[in-house]
Parts: C-alpha cells; sequence; structure tokens
C-alpha cells in the first residue's frame, strides 16, 4: 500500500514537533520558576527560598557603614605655626655684649639660617643644647632658647621663624583635580579645605569615597556625608594620605531585563526597583513581573534572622523573590535594598515560551510543507 506524500510529509512534521517538545531545547534567557524552586532546601537543594516581605526588608536593609572614628573627630586643628619633624627654623640671637657666646667681636648678633628639626622633633642650638622643637609654636621655643642663654650672657634676646619643611604636609591620589603633595597651611587644616586646594573631586559625588590612611589606621567615608556631618571635616596631620576613589560595589542583571550586565551601583543605597530601572526595566515582551529573584550569600547573622533560626553557621544561599503584581509588590520592591555582588534575575513569562514553541513548530511545519509541495510537483500529483 502506497502513502501519498501529503501524509508522509504530515508525519514528517509531527515526528518533528514531538521531537522538539520533548528535548525541551528552545532557546531561553535562563531557568524558569519551577527550575529556580526546585533547588530549594525544601526539595532537597542548597539554596533557601524566601518571599519578600515587610520583615524580610527591615532585615536585610544593611549598607555600608561609612565613618571616621572618634580618634579622628576629634583630633585638635593644628596651628598654622606649630612646628613639626622636618620643619626647618631660623634663629637669630642678639647679645647685649661686644664680645658674646655666639656673635663675634664685630657684631653682637649670631644668625642661625637653616636649622632643621630631626625625626624626633629637637633641634641643637650651641649653648642652649638640644631644645624640644616639634609640638612648640616659634614663640614658645624662643622662650625656651631664651631661658637656655640668659644663664650665660646677659639679656639675650632670640627671634625664631618657621622657614619651611616637609613635615606639615599631606599627600592626595585618586579622582582628584590635581594629585599631589600640599602643605597643611592656615586655609587648608582641614578635610574639605585640602581637597578643595586640590581642585576637589573629578567624579560623580554620589559614588565618592574619601579614604585618610593615617599611620596604621585607615578610614572612609562617603563625600556626600563630609557635608552633611560638619564633624567628617577632620583637622589633618603631618603625613596623612587622602585617596579619593568611586565606590566599587556592583551587582548582576540576568535574565528578561533591558541589560544583561554587571552594574555599578550609582548612589549609596539601591532598591530592587531602582536596579532594575537602572538595568533598562523589565522587556515587556517577556519578562514575568511575578519572578523577580535576587541571589545572594548572606552572613549567618542575617540568614539566621531573616528564616526565623539559630543553628545556622557561615554564609548561606538565599534567593529573594519578589512579585511585583501583588497589591504591595510594588512597594516590596522599592524598600528591599540591593547589596554588592548581588544576582538579579527575572524570568521569562510562560507565554513566551509558548511562543517559541508554536514558532518552532510553524517553522518546522513551514518547511515541511514546502518540501510536500516540491514532491508533489515533481511525481506530477
Amino acid at each position: 500500500m502506497k502513502h501519498s506524500p501529503s501524509r508522509w510529509a504530515k508525519s514528517i512534521a509531527l515526528l518533528a514537533a514531538v521531537s522538539v517538545l520533548a528535548s525541551c531545547g528552545l532557546p531561553r534567557v535562563g531557568p524558569n520558576k519551577r527550575e529556580i524552586f526546585s533547588g530549594s532546601v525544601q526539595q532537597e537543594g542548597d539554596a533557601f527560598i524566601v518571599a519578600v516581605n515587610d520583615r524580610v526588608t527591615r532585615t536585610t536593609a544593611v549598607v555600608p557603614a561609612l565613618g571616621f572614628s572618634e580618634a579622628f573627630k576629634n583630633a585638635e586643628t593644628l596651628g598654622s605655626d606649630t612646628i613639626r619633624p622636618g620643619d626647618t627654623l631660623g634663629l637669630t640671637v642678639w647679645e647685649n655684649v661686644d664680645d658674646g657666646l655666639l656673635a663675634g667681636e664685630a657684631t653682637n648678633s649670631t644668625i642661625l639660617e637653616e636649622v632643621q628639626v630631626d625625626g624626633a622633633g629637637f633641634i641643637f642650638v650651641p649653648y642652649a643644647g638640644r631644645i624640644k622643637a616639634a609640638g612648640n609654636t616659634p614663640e614658645r621655643v624662643r622662650q625656651i632658647i631664651t631661658s637656655k642663654l640668659e644663664d650665660q650672657t646677659p639679656d639675650p634676646q632670640v627671634q625664631v621663624r618657621r622657614v619651611a619643611g616637609d613635615g606639615s604636609t599631606v599627600s592626595l591620589i585618586g579622582s582628584v583635580g590635581g594629585q599631589g603633595v600640599y602643605a597643611i597651611e592656615r586655609p587648608t587644616r582641614t578635610l574639605s579645605t585640602m581637597l578643595a586646594r586640590a581642585g576637589g573631586i573629578t567624579i560623580q559625588p554620589e559614588i565618592a569615597q574619601i579614604k585618610v590612611l593615617r599611620g596604621n589606621k585607615t578610614e572612609t567615608i562617603w563625600f556626600q556625608d563630609l557635608y552633611k556631618h560638619p564633624e567628617f571635616d577632620i583637622a589633618l596631620r603631618g603625613g596623612d594620605r587622602i585617596l579619593v576613589e568611586e565606590d566599587t560595589r556592583a551587582f548582576t542583571a540576568l535574565g528578561a531585563t533591558g541589560a544583561q550586565a554587571r552594574v555599578p551601583f550609582e548612589s549609596q543605597t539601591l532598591s530592587a526597583v531602582e536596579a532594575i530601572a537602572q538595568v533598562g526595566g523589565l522587556l515587556s515582551t517577556s519578562a514575568d513581573p511575578t519572578g523577580v529573584f535576587v541571589f545572594r550569600n548572606e552572613p549567618a547573622e542575617i540568614a539566621n534572622q531573616v528564616l526565623g533560626r539559630t543553628d545556622l553557621i557561615g554564609a548561606q544561599r538565599l534567593v529573594y523573590v519578589l512579585d511585583l503584581t501583588q497589591p504591595n509588590g510594588m512597594f516590596m520592591a522599592r524598600d528591599f535594598v540591593i547589596r554588592d555582588q548581588d544576582t538579579l534575575y527575572v524570568t521569562e513569562a510562560p507565554f513566551t515560551q509558548w511562543n517559541k514553541t508554536i514558532a518552532a513548530l510553524t517553522g518546522t511545519l513551514g518547511a515541511v510543507t514546502t518540501v510536500t509541495t516540491a514532491a508533489t510537483a515533481v511525481s506530477g500529483g
């Protein structure tokens, strides 16, 4: 018994359709909701699936705590004439005798043009000995030298002036108008004025961080907080290193969103709604607003609070689920805080996969129809 070409073509088409549906090989952006939920602890997976609500948003609303310690904030502003190790002083001594200790026979004054303050903060003056200069003003050093010399020469007159030195400088690097080494002077004794001296910052203020390295301590603040909180405008110290850099936090966006990329933060805090908007929103033709997921490795202390447990140890894999179609779904997404290294994933709507299946079947059957038509023409049918 012979089969007609049309029946043969229909059989081939049916087999192709069954093959496509069975293989689940249709292209897609990632796992669907069912596959994500299958990886939960409840189904012998290793991730905790958590529906976002008001309690979850409050518990997970953790943002970087930046700010200066009390030691930095309480440091007194240095006087513009305070002597520091490395400074150079100019000394002049007048003696009320013709043949004094320091002056020659033809003059009654001695000028010591350059006396450098050593690393320990001392200077040496002939007949006065080793004198502590660092931390004192020129006037105080003058008084000390005078008291040392007056026992050896009558009514000595001493003048001390601060000439120059590298003991009161700070270095500025990073995203500032002019990187370099700057002296701490009367107008630039605080952090904000020194940044202004260096030409200000060259990056967006919302993502700028200021790091101050002092000795073996490193502390960081947000640039905007420097002006919101006057106590952060700390007094500078010689040797301070100031680094201005961008916020390095970022999240990854995948799935049915306007862009799939690693996205840097554009503000100090970032909500799920803002993160979605930052990547171009949900794709209206394919996104499932009930399947917005945030994948995160959560510290044990937060994971225990979220899950109402006390036995978890170490970082835990948590998958937060946002359903934007719920009555308060948009509010939940607006309040849920995105954190560094989060992965934001939006699933495709079931209708999208159905469309792909129909398109695949339609394309296959169309090809079969073409073959059938050609076969019929050749056979003369």
